[in-house]
């Protein structure tokens, strides 16, 4: 990008090169089209481009900055309240240095913003002709610190309870062993098992989460019938004491043959089915259908929907449903299991949707693309 003043100090762009025939003209490149904020002084120190982003970045306005020594028009301090200028020394400072990495400064106020410097050299070692300072808002970093603080605040919490509980009941066992009769024994033994089931999801959980964040979450590609593997988690609810009519599954034959993880899509069912027996009432109805293939190049898909009979939810709160931390009306549950879900089918390459279904309650619908190996085209 090159600037250079005007008679009355303004930026000006640089003139834009001629088109080849037949070309569109190219428009020069506006700093005020970048979203970050751009600062360039000149080979005197003052300013003489400061774009709309770091007019908004800083709350200082163009108008007040261009012409400005470059320490007057920025006025930033480290953490530690030491003016900054001073310490980097753009013009004086070695000669052999180019830029300056990223940090966290302060704007008079206490405005943090994160800058980053350019020094413009001719020549190697040269005077320095122009610095160019980047500006960014430092509130979507906040906003991710934020969410990694409170994800560990809520698996923290989480692990508490059931943790809390086996050290109870382990600790009163080893105490008063011979006091308690073998079934009272068996009920804290029972007890102590299903915490630590609930211990390991957690941390099960934690570790998707991650694997998601970071793009690394694997999918194991294998032939999985789905209606069997829905078929599996209605008969594990009527074992549990759910009555058998509460559930419907209707299955569109013939199905295309599905190639996914069955421990992933396993974990998406029973998160989708649980919610709706937990906070949907009435009958749990599974669809599944063949569809279009959400993946180009493909023309079939598998679809699963999930609908019950409840309250739904609010037409406020679909579009954040697959956010970290979302909870129903209902409370309970770390919040994290629909975030899971949706990391899942997408790393199928799949999509997922909530909507309200007809008989009023919620609806969950996830496609996932039949995702044949090669060998079988």
């Amino acid at each position: 990008m090159s600037v250079g003043t005007s008679s009355a100090g303004a930026p000006k762009a640089a003139p834009a090169p001629v088109p080849r025939a037949g070309e569109p003209a190219a428009r020069p490149c506006d700093p005020d089209d970048l979203p970050d904020g751009v600062v360039v002084a000149d080979e005197h120190g003052r300013v003489v481009c400061f774009n709309t982003a770091a007019e908004r970045i800083t709350a200082v306005p163009a108008a007040r900055a261009l012409g400005q020594p470059l320490d007057r028009a920025l006025p930033l301090e480290d953490l530690e309240g030491r003016r900054w200028w001073p310490l980097t020394d753009p013009y004086g400072g070695l000669a052999i240095r180019v830029r300056q990495p990223e940090r966290n400064l302060l704007m008079p106020g206490g405005r943090e913003v994160l800058v980053s410097a350019r020094y413009v050299r001719t020549e190697p070692s040269g005077p320095v002709t122009r610095v160019v300072v980047c500006l960014r808002d430092t509130e979507a970093r906040r906003r991710t610190e934020r969410s990694h603080a409170e994800l560990i605040a809520t698996v923290a919490h989480e692990l508490r309870s059931p943790l809390t509980s086996v050290k109870g009941f382990t600790a009163t066992l080893l105490a008063k062993w011979e006091r308690f009769t073998d079934d009272q024994k068996r009920l804290m033994l029972e007890t102590v098992d299903a915490d630590a089931d609930r211990v390991t999801r957690l941390i099960a959980e934690l570790l998707d989460i991650s694997r998601i964040d970071s793009g690394r979450l694997e999918v194991r590609r294998q032939p999985v019938d789905m209606g069997a593997a829905v078929g599996r988690h209605i008969q594990a609810y009527v074992a549990a004491g759910q009555p058998a009519d509460r559930f419907l599954l209707r299955i569109e034959q013939p199905l295309p043959a599905l190639w996914a993880d069955p421990d992933k899509i396993d974990q998406v069912l029973s998160n989708l089915i649980e919610n709706a027996v937990r906070h949907g009432e009435g009958t749990v109805t599974i669809d599944i259908t063949s569809t279009a293939s959400p993946r180009e190049g493909e023309d079939t898909g598998t679809s699963v929907t999930v609908s019950d009979e409840g309250p739904g939810i609010p037409e406020e709160s679909m579009n954040r449903v697959f956010t970290r931390f979302w909870r129903g009306s209902k409370r309970g549950g770390t919040g994290l299991g629909l975030y899971i879900v949706k990391g899942i089918v997408e790393a199928h390459g799949g999509t997922i949707t909530v909507g309200r279904a007809p008989g009023g309650g919620a609806q969950f619908r996830f496609t996932l693309p039949v995702a044949a190996p090669a060998y079988l085209a």
